[in-house]
C-alpha cells in the first residue's frame, strides 16, 4: 500500500518554514502505508520540480521554496520496480503540449505491459506499473478531464491518482482506492492523504484540529480539479469495471460479514459505502500479497483465523519490505 499526500496553499498564507513543517508531519503519518521511497512535486518560478529518494519520509529533508504553493507527495511500498533505482519511484514526470506534469498513484495496475503493446507506447526503463498512466496521458498530448478520463478507463487494477500540472492545477482521479481531502477556507488551503485517519493524526500533531474545515467528498469515478485559486471543478469517468470487480467478491461479503467494519478509517468522507471500501482494501491486500508469492486464499485464511486487515497489512509490510 502506498500513500498520497499533499498541501495546497491557494491563499498564499504560509511561509516556506510552515509549508515544510506541514509536509514533514503529514508525510511521516503516511509512513503507515509505505517506507520504501518518498517523493514530492511542486512548481516554483514557472518550473515543475520532482524530488524523490528511496528513503522513508522521516529521512527526507524538505526544502520547498516559499514560491511553491501546491505540493503533491507520495510514500511508497514497493510492489513492482526496485525502489533503489530512483526512476521507479513516485511522482513521475510527464510532458504534454501545455507543459509538464507530475503523477502519483496509490494502487496496483495489472495491464501496464498489455497496454504498452496495444497502444504502441514507447518502451521505458521505468519498471513501475504506475508509469503507464503517464504514457497514456502523453499519448493524448494534453492534460485535462478528457485525457484523464481516457487514462482511467484504460487501466485495470486498483487506483487513485493525483496529477499536478505546471500551472498549479491539481487533479484527483478517484478510483477504488481511498482518498481524503480537507479544506480550510479561513486560511485558504487544502490538505489531503490516502486515508481520513492519516489526515486526522496529522492535523492533531500540527495543532490545527480546531480550525474550521470542510471534508470534500469524492466518490469512485470522480475526477476533481483544484485550480491555483482553490476553485473546485468536477467530472467523472466510467467506473463500471471497478464496481463489477467488487460484485465478483460478493461471496466474501456473505461468508465473512464480520470483517466489514466501520468506514471511519478507510472510507470516511469519500462518499462510498463501507462494504465498497472494504472490498477495495481486501483486493489491494491480495494484490500486494501476490507480488510476494502468496495466494489470495492465504489472505482469506488469515481472516478466517481472526486476523484483522490492519494486522495482515502489518505482517506483509514487516515480512516483505
Amino acid at each position: 500500500m502506498c500513500c498520497l499526500f499533499g498541501f495546497l496553499d491557494y491563499g498564499n498564507s504560509f511561509t516556506a518554514k510552515h509549508k515544510n513543517l506541514m509536509l514533514t508531519v503529514l508525510s511521516k503519518e503516511c509512513e503507515l502505508r509505505g517506507t520504501d521511497a518518498t517523493g514530492i512535486a511542486y512548481n516554483s518560478h514557472g518550473r515543475l520540480s520532482v524530488y524523490k529518494r528511496p528513503v522513508p519520509a522521516h529521512r527526507l529533508r524538505y526544502a520547498v521554496p516559499e514560491s511553491a504553493r501546491y505540493i503533491m507527495g507520495h510514500t511508497r511500498m514497493t510492489t513492482q520496480g526496485n525502489e533503489k533505482r530512483n526512476y521507479n519511484n513516485h511522482p513521475f514526470a510527464g510532458t504534454v503540449a501545455s507543459g509538464h506534469f507530475a503523477l502519483a498513484h496509490n494502487g496496483i495496475l495489472h495491464n501496464d505491459e498489455r497496454l504498452r503493446k496495444k497502444e504502441s507506447l514507447p518502451s521505458t526503463k521505468i519498471q513501475t506499473d504506475s508509469y503507464i498512466a503517464v504514457q497514456l496521458l502523453e499519448q493524448q498530448k494534453t492534460l485535462d478531464f478528457d485525457s484523464l478520463k481516457y487514462m482511467a478507463e484504460k487501466v485495470e487494477g486498483s487506483f487513485t491518482f493525483t496529477v499536478l500540472d505546471s500551472r498549479d492545477n491539481l487533479y484527483v482521479v478517484r478510483g477504488n482506492n481511498p482518498f481524503a481531502l480537507y479544506h480550510f477556507p479561513d486560511q485558504g488551503f487544502y490538505l489531503y492523504a490516502s486515508t481520513d485517519d492519516i489526515l486526522k493524526k496529522a492535523i492533531e500533531k500540527l495543532g490545527i484540529q480546531k480550525w474550521n474545515r470542510e471534508d470534500i467528498s469524492l466518490s469512485i469515478g470522480d475526477i476533481l480539479r483544484i485550480d491555483r485559486k482553490g476553485k473546485l471543478t468536477r467530472d467523472s469517468f466510467d467506473a463500471t469495471e471497478l464496481y463489477l470487480a467488487w460484485e465478483q467478491m460478493s461471496w466474501y461479503t456473505r461468508r465473512f460479514p464480520s470483517v466489514y467494519r466501520s468506514v471511519s478509517v478507510y472510507g470516511q468522507g469519500i462518499g462510498i459505502s463501507a462494504i465498497e471500501t472494504e472490498r477495495s482494501y481486501l483486493q489491494e491486500l491480495k494484490d500486494i500479497a501476490a507480488c510476494h508469492g502468496l495466494l489470495p486464499e492465504d489472505i482469506d485464511s488469515l481472516l478466517r483465523d481472526g486476523f484483522t486487515y490492519d494486522e495482515i497489512e502489518e505482517m506483509l509490510y514487516t515480512d516483505f519490505v
